[in-house]
């Protein structure tokens, strides 16, 4: 037991301390538009407003803009946020991305060349968002359990891969994201609120889930949290929040010098 409890009660000490140098703002959690608020359980959407004040709360993830991450060792990312700008680098494939997701325009560069056919650029700008579709819910999905579309179910307490109670939430999804069939168990520690297992679920009437994978080693970053593994060789470090970065970031194919952005 001892175990279990030291790295929580670490995890609570670094909460105080990242919180001694910002001041929290608690701003209602008010749900997306399409969020299906009637037909969710009161008590899933009580579990997910404090899933979201545990990662750092409304204002600091409404406030929260440009976003640093490697998904799996396949993919390196960077989101202005506030802008819906996408930058990705692909690891093991010389193919790299810039993409306007308002208006799915952008630059694809292939072995270092721009391409320049329209057929091409659309078939791999639509590549790009289909990525950042998945590689983003990976990362954010605490903050996203009441997006639009999203319907919320409370289905009461079961353990999770270490074998701690965790309330268990159910998402599921209408005409939403490039799967809408699919289906989400959701595993949130009672005491400290974040998010420690999902398992997926390839078609909502599935009894059981295709994967299911621990969310773990939550770090501070900017003024929220984030929870860098999802088991073994699964981790999405190298990653960061920043308040500023230059706007070439998400045009030029050249890699980034992360030195001096902030």
């Amino acid at each position: 037991m001892r175990k279990l409890i030291i790295p929580f009660l670490l995890l609570t000490l670094f909460i105080a301390c990242k919180t001694a140098n910002y001041k929290y703002v608690d701003l209602p959690n008010v749900a997306a538009s399409g969020f299906n608020t009637e037909g969710s359980d009161a008590k899933a959407i009580e579990i997910a407003d404090s899933v979201m004040k545990a990662c750092g709360g409304r204002h600091a993830w409404d406030q929260t803009r440009f976003i640093r991450w490697t998904f799996f060792n396949a993919r390196q990312l960077v989101w202005d946020k506030k802008k819906q700008r996408v930058r990705i680098d692909f690891i093991n494939t010389p193919l790299r991305i810039r993409l306007n997701l308002n208006d799915m325009t952008g630059k694809v560069f292939q072995n270092g060349v721009e391409a320049t056919q329209p057929d091409t650029i659309k078939k791999y700008l639509e590549r790009g968002k289909s990525a950042w579709i998945n590689d983003s819910y990976w990362l954010v999905m605490p903050f996203k359990l009441k997006d639009s579309g999203v319907t919320l179910k409370y289905l009461g307490k079961k353990a999770n891969y270490i074998a701690a109670e965790c309330d268990v939430l159910e998402l599921t999804f209408k005409s939403v994201g490039n799967t809408p069939d699919n289906k989400y168990h959701v595993y949130v520690n009672p005491s400290s609120h974040m998010v420690t297992q999902w398992d997926f679920y390839a078609k909502a009437t599935d009894a059981k889930p295709s994967m299911s994978t621990p969310w773990s080693d939550y770090r501070g970053l900017g003024n929220i949290m984030l929870a860098v593994s999802r088991g073994e060789n699964r981790n999405m470090v190298p990653m960061g929040v920043y308040k500023q970065m230059p706007d070439s970031i998400f045009t030029s194919k050249y890699d980034i010098d992360w030195k001096g952005i902030k």
